[in-house]
């Protein structure tokens, strides 16, 4: 399953910024005007020498309490590891500092699996006769910290982001279910509870045996707990035989589609877009009747059965 890392990041800390700032960085969180949040527009950057567009994830822009002066805050989700990535960072500070002369607190939030060595939080350049330039930026690299010391944060962002962390294979089913106990604790309005729940699932996806396991923490919940864990484990449930039944019938669309172009040498795009939309027992049931067709007309006709599939 292909997993849009910058959306699921970019989204849980658009919703949760401040829950994020205080969780990492609460010195800051205390000191800004909560209500003076706003979020800017993306800033599209072009790096001449390589050609490519960069779009930042997260710019905010917030006041100090008691004072009229604003700052910028940018975050960085970074799934993979990157070599150059410090040297972004100052890229990206450089010109949000040239475009709005404001000071900007920079931020790298970390998430990928490997490697696990602690990364750089600075970017250097200096000659033999002596530095030119450090520059320092936050990081959170999430595979250095251990879910254990989140345990107890009353915070959406930890109960999302303990499933990224430092997990022993082992515990597995247990994270997933103190995410699970956190989460219910919290009693969000149903679409953040969601957003948070959807971020657990999307990145502790458990096997047959850890689903077992998963399910004996569940039962030391108490009964109010269970009781809302269960909702939000229900709607997983769900949501995993939707994923599971849309992706095996476009598996059978697809394989049916290979078998009329070898039956057939070939079909029309219009009668290609007739057979798409149609149910999975639908298409099973084209599966057992192509092996008696012998031209196209053959399944032109076997088409016309089905009204709704007229272009």
């Amino acid at each position: 399953m292909d997993i849009d890392h910058d959306r699921l990041f970019k989204t849980l800390l658009s919703t949760f910024f401040w829950e994020f700032l205080d969780l990492f960085f609460s010195t800051i969180a205390e000191a800004m005007d909560r209500d003076s949040i706003s979020f800017l527009p993306q800033e599209v950057f072009t790096d001449i020498t390589s050609g490519e567009r960069r779009e930042i994830d997260v710019l905010v822009r917030a006041k100090f309490r008691q004072q009229d002066s604003f700052f910028l805050i940018h975050t960085e989700a970074q799934a993979s590891a990157q070599t150059d990535f410090a040297r972004r960072m100052f890229r990206y500070f450089a010109r949000l500092d040239e475009k709005y002369a404001l000071p900007v607190y920079p931020i790298a939030l970390l998430s990928f699996d490997i490697p696990k060595r602690p990364e750089p939080d600075i970017y250097k350049v200096e000659f033999s006769d002596g530095e030119v330039l450090k520059f320092r930026y936050r990081v959170v690299q999430l595979n250095r910290l251990n879910w254990r010391d989140f345990l107890r944060q009353p915070n959406p962002v930890a109960a999302a982001l303990m499933s990224k962390m430092q997990i022993a294979q082992i515990d597995r089913p247990k994270v997933k279910a103190e995410c699970l106990r956190l989460l219910v604790t919290l009693r969000l309005d149903p679409a953040k509870t969601a957003l948070i729940s959807g971020f657990v699932d999307t990145y502790l996806r458990l096997n047959a045996v850890e689903e077992s396991r998963f399910e004996a923490e569940l039962e030391q919940f108490d009964l109010l707990e269970e009781e809302r864990a269960m909702e939000i484990v229900t709607s997983w449930m769900e949501r995993g035989i939707e994923q599971g039944l849309e992706q095996g019938r476009e598996r059978e669309i697809s394989l049916i589609l290979r078998q009329l172009d070898r039956r057939l040498g070939g079909v029309e795009d219009r009668l290609l877009d007739r057979i798409r939309p149609l149910p999975i027992d639908d298409i099973e049931a084209l599966g057992e009747a192509l092996l008696d067709f012998e031209t196209e007309a053959d399944l032109i006709a076997w088409l016309s059965q089905y009204p709704n599939s007229e272009s």
